[in-house]
């Protein structure tokens, strides 16, 4: 079944929706997940207010793909380019209990410009009662090897970041990119309140983040080896023109991230990634 695109926030985008009421909407610009309600009309995601829909910048909020780069890490802009890309609406199917929309994009004479590689990206996001999962592949289309990082930069709501726990990194290899410090991670559970930028060895089990309105449980796939969580805090907050000065309150990142060890693709190879985010 073919997607039917419409506008959100002057912007094209598609949306899943199942008959017990959970939904979700993506943006083309970036395949971007803007939104994940689940059947107690519950928001699931943050997308700042403020987040620009001008079809060109990355969208504050939501799940951008960071790829092929991640962060600063390298010659191309920040967080690479397929953020800032339209992609193409490929296909929705699936029944009254799950549904999955597939977006692409392919390299052409605007991405070989920034990054000289062929490739075939597809972003696979699952809708299921009190779930959803989004999975990005990744093919090598061209006659070469070439390497490259990635996130899904989730932006997970929360009711208030400083009454949250995020449970489950607890002995994983920690590098603290505020104090730029590299540790093992003794604390049982993660809080909050002022700026947190970390970037930890993935655990085996998923992680719970858990806040007085109830659990989320966050797992992702053995091939993204790192997990990444970010709070801006509320000096760096004031500082973003894309969030409202108190809009970290409202938001914590975690992310499935291939960070450390770049994956070397080699010619006709494929790659996959995926986060699953489920309300127990």
């Amino acid at each position: 079944m073919s997607l039917q695109a419409f506008a959100y926030r002057g912007q094209p985008a598609v949306r899943l929706a199942l008959p017990g009421g959970d939904s979700c909407t993506v943006a083309l610009h970036g395949a971007h997940v803007l939104s994940w309600t689940t059947a107690d009309g519950v928001e699931r995601l943050y997308l700042s207010p403020d987040a620009r829909f001008d079809g060109q910048s990355a969208i504050r909020g939501g799940v951008p793909i960071c790829w092929p780069q991640f962060n600063m890490r390298g010659p191309l802009p920040k967080h690479g380019f397929v953020r800032n890309l339209a992609w193409q609406a490929e296909s929705e199917e699936g029944d009254g209990k799950r549904r999955t929309a597939v977006l692409s994009l392919q390299s052409n004479d605007a991405t070989r410009a920034i990054w000289p590689h062929a490739f075939h990206a597809r972003l696979a996001v699952t809708l299921a009662p009190h779930m959803l999962r989004i999975a990005l592949t990744i093919d090598n289309s061209g006659s070469g090897p070439w390497s490259f990082a990635a996130a899904l930069h989730s932006y997970l709501r929360v009711d208030d970041v400083t009454q949250a726990r995020l449970e489950g990194l607890q002995g994983a290899n920690r590098w603290d990119a505020v104090r730029d410090d590299r540790h093992v991670e003794l604390a049982p559970s993660l809080g909050f309140g002022t700026e947190f930028d970390s970037v930890y060895a993935a655990p085996a089990k998923p992680l719970r983040l858990v806040q007085p309105s109830g659990t989320l449980e966050i797992s992702q796939s053995a091939s993204c080896s790192e997990t990444v969580v970010w709070n801006p805090g509320p000096a760096l907050s004031a500082k973003l023109e894309d969030l409202p000065d108190d809009g970290w309150r409202q938001m914590l990142c975690v992310e499935a991230a291939r960070i450390d060890e770049p994956v070397l693709l080699a010619p006709g190879a494929q790659w996959q990634g995926w986060q699953q985010l489920h309300v127990l």
